[in-house]
């Protein structure tokens, strides 16, 4: 079974994804996210990491944040029929044999594109004091504020604890990206100076930027050690700007760099081990000269030392504006070619529904092919589950073969790999752990009846346990 991490972020904020508009009736949105993961099957991807918190919001039920207006249309509006926006993505991805990871930014509190007012229970009405104004149309909660990072914490675990999430994903925003003065021309600098005065006063010996940095640090650190407190095999990963900082690798590098802009030292957390996978967004062409994907990708492979997923990010939405989709398959190819890196997450899910270039097809007649298993996380755990009892249940009307597999009884796997033998070739497939039935379906002209059915038990951190066999 191939072993491959193949996954596509769903934004919700400023409904790039999901929903299609603000305010869509709830059975309409539940419709949306069934088509969003129909097509993932399809694709033969095998992971969607959805955005849960865009800023400072929920599209969950929290005690903690409002009711996103992305989803509802109005801030702190819960859906109209009290379905659970989270918990519903978690059991159909599930159903379908696909992981759902949480996706969180940790510090925005309100998106240019917000347009309802705040509610009582939003961070900036609740703690006016922690959040600070940058920009245009910007609200940011401050990483320098420790309530601010427990807030985070506490946002995080308690989804960790109520859904039956694979993951806990981050994005590449830290602190914010920088803009410029509208009347200056200058660049703004983030409005941290309560939080830096307190530190300074307090005996705070370093400079303002590894401060900065050192801030973010911790969050990570304390993400990483509390959501396996709460549960070993919950993944916790980080998309990061795809660029360190200048000449990192030698010859390369832009104007921007997020060690030195956003605060964020990408390169640390990989090397202390605080992630069980690492999505560099790495949206620059193979042949770019300053910014070459296969040299950007090797050098984060190589920052690796602990051994951790390594999952690059692909931009996959600048199909067809500015790639033909073979850029992106391309890509795909360079990521599996290359030692250290077995997966990619696309961004985002609007370019496979709306298929640009054809990007749907090539992907399936080339590196999605077939189906693959999410890449097993050992540093994390794992069990070899004993073999599952596996029977022939039925022989169908048009030829095809019924089996009903039921697990040992001191272990209930997540995935089972079914792999069914006719002459040489075999065909391998994953289905849900819940299921107890699969239907193989009949000999297709010339071929070979089946010959053999094995079917292996999958626990949640990719470990496949012991196989049982079948001859029908």
């Amino acid at each position: 079974m191939p072993r491959e991490f193949r996954a596509v972020w769903v934004a919700t904020v400023d409904n790039i994804d999901w929903p299609s508009r603000p305010g869509l009736p709830a059975d309409s949105q539940r419709a949306e996210l069934i088509a969003i993961l129909d097509r993932a099957v399809q694709l033969n991807l095998n992971a969607i990491i959805l955005q849960v918190r865009p800023a400072g919001d929920a599209l969950y039920p929290s005690s903690l944040e409002p009711w996103s207006e992305y989803l509802t249309g109005r801030a702190g509006a819960p859906p109209s029929d009290g379905y659970d926006p989270l918990r519903f993505a978690v059991d159909e991805a599930h159903r379908r044999g696909l992981e759902l990871h949480a996706w969180f930014n940790p510090y925005r509190a309100r998106h240019p594109s917000a347009e309802t007012p705040y509610t009582a229970e939003h961070i900036a009405v609740r703690r006016p004091d922690l959040v600070r104004p940058y920009g245009r149309g910007q609200l940011w909660m401050d990483p320098g504020e420790p309530e601010v990072r427990a807030h985070s914490l506490a946002v995080v675990l308690d989804v960790v604890r109520r859904y039956d999430i694979d993951g806990v994903h981050l994005d590449d925003y830290f602190y914010p990206y920088p803009e410029t003065d509208a009347a200056t021309q200058q660049p703004l600098d983030f409005p941290d100076e309560p939080s830096w005065r307190r530190y300074v006063a307090g005996g705070g010996q370093m400079s303002r930027a590894d401060w900065r940095r050192e801030n973010v640090n911790t969050l990570i650190r304390e993400l990483y050690e509390g959501i396996h407190r709460e549960k070993p095999w919950v993944r916790f990963g980080i998309s990061p700007f795809g660029f360190w900082k200048q000449n990192y690798p030698e010859g390369t590098g832009t104007r921007f760099s997020q060690h030195d802009q956003l605060y964020a030292d990408a390169r640390k957390w990989i090397r202390e081990g605080w992630v069980d996978y690492y999505t560099p967004q790495l949206y620059w062409a193979i042949s770019r000269p300053d910014l070459p994907y296969p040299v950007l990708l090797r050098w984060w492979i190589e920052q690796n030392v602990h051994n951790r997923h390594m999952w690059p990010g692909n931009f996959t939405s600048r199909v067809p504006r500015e790639w033909r989709a073979e850029e992106i398959t391309d890509q795909v190819w360079v990521t599996r070619g290359m030692p250290g890196a077995t997966g990619n997450v696309h961004f985002s899910m609007k370019a496979f529904m709306q298929n640009p270039d054809s990007l749907n097809e090539r992907l399936l007649r080339g590196p999605y092919r077939q189906r693959a298993l999410v890449p097993a996380t050992p540093w994390l755990g794992g069990r070899v589950l004993p073999a599952p009892t596996v029977t022939a249940m039925r022989s169908v009307t048009d030829g095809g073969t019924s089996i009903a597999i039921e697990p040992a009884a001191s272990g209930e796997p997540m995935w089972w790999i079914v792999r069914v033998r006719r002459g040489a070739e075999w065909n391998v497939d994953v289905i849900p752990g819940a299921q107890r039935t699969y239907a193989i379906a009949p000999a297709a002209d010339g071929q070979p009846p089946v010959e053999l059915i094995v079917v292996s038990p999958v626990d949640r951190l990719g470990t496949e346990g012991t196989s049982a066999s079948l001859r029908p």
